[in-house]
């Protein structure tokens, strides 16, 4: 239980962004791959995908996780707020969460530029050289200047858009690479919170969580 509660509030929490100025706007879809780096343990954890849509106001990220499957959060940019959309037994839930109102926390992690560029998904992204007190080495992580770090749900300090970052997480360092982005407009469809889900808060939902494995122990 420990785990899981650990794995949603690494999730609503890093979804907290502040918006760099002076950047180009970006509409369309964003895919990554995900890979846990210790090669160890990459048969216990299969490579996964996480998918990015955004209309620059409102961004949808589709993540998996190998204890809950296929979650969703929808976030308004603007507004600050976000909806983590789960299904669970007998119930979909749609979390909510208001960023406004949460305690902003000094990041861990420290970055310096390096020079020259590297090609990843057909574009040049430029380098930084990340070090954190969890992570045993250092680093290189990719990023489009051109591109706010809004989109995604890590690393508001990054002079752009990361295309290849590292997350640290109870199991282990996730690398997040991308593979593919597309500019147009999304269908505004994507970004509305279903009917047959239900509006409720992070507590509220552990409370559900915690009482449905109750009546299972019984």
């Amino acid at each position: 239980m420990t785990r899981i509660f650990s794995f949603f509030t690494f999730l609503i929490i890093t979804s907290t962004i502040l918006y760099a100025q002076d950047k180009k706007p970006f509409t369309g879809k964003l895919v990554y791959s995900v890979q846990i780096t210790d090669t160890a343990f990459r048969e216990l954890y299969r490579p996964k995908t996480m998918i990015v849509y955004t209309n620059d106001t409102i961004t949808r990220i589709e993540n998996e996780s190998d204890q809950l499957g296929k979650q969703v959060v929808i976030k308004h940019m603007e507004l600050n707020k976000s909806y983590l959309l789960i299904q669970a037994p007998g119930q979909n839930f749609a979390i909510q969460t208001d960023h406004n109102t949460q305690e902003k926390k000094s990041s861990k992690y420290s970055f310096k530029k390096k020079c020259f560029r590297k090609k990843i998904a057909g574009r040049k992204a430029k380098r930084l050289e990340v070090t954190h007190p969890d992570m045993k080495i250092k680093r290189e992580y990719l990023y489009l200047k051109d591109y706010s770090p809004k989109y995604i749900n890590a690393f508001e300090e990054f002079p752009g858009l990361p295309v290849l970052y590292y997350i640290i997480t109870v199991d282990g360092v996730y690398e997040y690479k991308l593979l593919s982005i597309e500019e147009y407009l999304p269908s505004k469809d994507l970004f509305g919170i279903p009917s047959d889900y239900k509006r409720t808060t992070l507590d509220e939902f552990m409370e559900y969580i915690l009482n449905l494995e109750g009546g299972k122990a019984e």
